[in-house]
């Protein structure tokens, strides 16, 4: 297994299974899968790199054909954080579909600098480390973030 591959037990979703298995992670959290979280989702998950509010709002305009405000699609970006379908890369104010949604743990992403192309690795050890060090520090319900900023694979050759 390489370090950019994802332990076992995380299944990862794509396309519409991806929106499906979000759609039950949302509704098993006791919230509504409304036409606009929908549509904010699908245009989310089609981007192949960090997309910020703007242009997911852009993107839903495009599909409801009128435009949408980006502070409706904070909100919902907000509430798919929360619910785990939607990772926040903190270092760009932008947002990852997380491909398997439903499935809680603490991803260490790697954004590349030149492209934007954003990855991550599941690294329970270090990441067990860091939340282990907040309760030490008199912290509840700490939530690791990790960025590590650098060049991608295809950028460097």
């Amino acid at each position: 297994m390489t370090a950019l591959q994802h332990h076992d037990h995380h299944h990862d979703h794509s396309g519409h299974a991806l929106i499906e298995e979000a759609e039950r992670v949302l509704e098993a959290a006791g919230e509504q899968w409304t036409a606009m979280r929908a549509d904010v989702f699908g245009v989310l998950s089609a981007y192949d790199k960090p997309a910020s509010a703007y242009d997911i709002a852009e993107g839903v305009g495009l599909v409801r054909g009128k435009r949408v405000a980006a502070n409706s699609v904070y909100r919902i970006l907000d509430l798919f954080v929360r619910t785990n379908l939607a990772n926040r890369i903190e270092s760009a104010n932008a947002y990852l579909a997380n491909t398997h949604p439903g499935c809680r743990h603490d991803c260490i992403f790697l954004i590349c600098d030149d492209c934007g192309q954003a990855s991550h690795l599941d690294d329970d050890k270090l990441t067990g480390a860091l939340r282990k060090a907040g309760e030490e520090a008199g912290f509840s319900n700490v939530r690791p973030v990790v960025e590590l900023r650098g060049l991608c694979a295809d950028c460097t050759s």
